[in-house]
């Protein structure tokens, strides 16, 4: 496949693997780089420049191929930059933001040939991202797993919207698990997608316990729910017995500080190393309702790829 995504990151097909705190690591962007889509590393859920050096050249004893990492910076506020640094250091070829002001990173790596790209989830970051100098956009509807907007707005109008404001290639994300989401997306404008939900209950996604794989594999659409909307920072999460422990409090007022304890990333990782939903959350999307299996990651772009043939064979006028 060509389109301005794969032409821009020199990759074969113009899919991209969300950042995923704490799973996204060397073995899935290898992975997914590997089947020709773009890997990525998660840089903030490190805990030293040093890790994510290590896991840099692990990618790249594992794949020749481009890859990106991403960094999450409203986790951390200013405590990534020590990270980005690693990425300036490392010749790496692009980097993604996700979360916050991204004017600092930009600031940061001007004058190098890293390619950026940021998500956002509505017409006015994106319009700012393309005023900063971001090669690409990627938008996020509220289908999608983990954080999100405020504005409750779906892909299949958020893509348009944001195609329509913006002269640099757009990336849809959110809802999107299979080659028909590809298909969508592509015919809404997107020069391609991102997924992380449908990336998790792959077996090189080596870090996620089977029993958040196996939550992925039998919830149902409608087995998601959006936490932290009282703290302005809303994320989609599997619905479970600890999802409505921090509804709520949240529906009792509780403020940032009574809540920090439950919504924190250490509690997302218990249930990302256990499984177990009375200890922790776990991010996952809408399209859960769309996994059925934990494919390999080339298992499932092949599926992917014979989905994208299947509908451009067929004569639909």
């Amino acid at each position: 496949m060509k389109t301005k995504i794969t032409e821009l990151f020199d990759i074969e097909f113009p899919i991209i693997q969300g950042g995923l705190a704490y799973l996204a690591d060397a073995v899935l962007a290898a992975a997914v780089s590997n089947a020709g889509g773009l890997g990525q590393i998660t840089a903030t859920s490190l805990n030293s420049a040093d890790a994510l050096r290590l896991e840099i050249n692990k990618f790249r004893s594992l794949s020749d191929k481009p890859f990106s990492v991403n960094y999450a910076i409203s986790r951390f506020s200013e405590n990534y930059m020590h990270l980005l640094e690693v990425a300036i250091e490392l010749n790496v070829p692009i980097i993604s933001i996700t979360g916050g002001d991204p004017t600092p990173v930009f600031e940061k790596i001007k004058g190098t040939s890293i390619k950026t790209m940021v998500l956002v989830a509505d017409v006015r970051q994106a319009m700012k991202a393309e005023s900063l100098g971001a090669d690409a956009i990627i938008a996020v509807g509220q289908e999608g797993g983990g954080h999100l907007g405020r504005t409750d707005v779906g892909t299949f109008v958020l893509i348009p919207r944001v195609v329509d404001s913006v002269s640099i290639p757009v990336i849809a994300s959110g809802g999107i698990g299979d080659g028909r989401g590809l298909v969508a997306a592509l015919a809404l404008g997107a020069q391609g997608i991102e997924m992380g939900t449908r990336f998790i209950a792959t077996k090189e996604c080596v870090l996620a316990s089977m029993g958040y794989k196996n939550d992925l594999v039998t919830a149902q659409e409608s087995d998601t729910v959006v936490i932290k909307r009282t703290l302005k920072t809303p994320g989609r999460v599997l619905s479970s017995e600890y999802s409505s422990k921090i509804l709520d409090f949240e529906s009792q007022g509780y403020d940032y500080q009574a809540l920090k304890e439950y919504v924190s990333g250490q509690t997302n990782l218990k249930y990302i190393n256990t499984g177990d939903s009375t200890l922790g959350y776990g991010w996952a999307g809408q399209v859960v309702g769309l996994i059925e299996d934990i494919p390999s990651v080339q298992e499932l772009f092949d599926r992917m790829m014979n989905q994208v043939k299947a509908f451009y064979n067929q004569d639909i006028i």
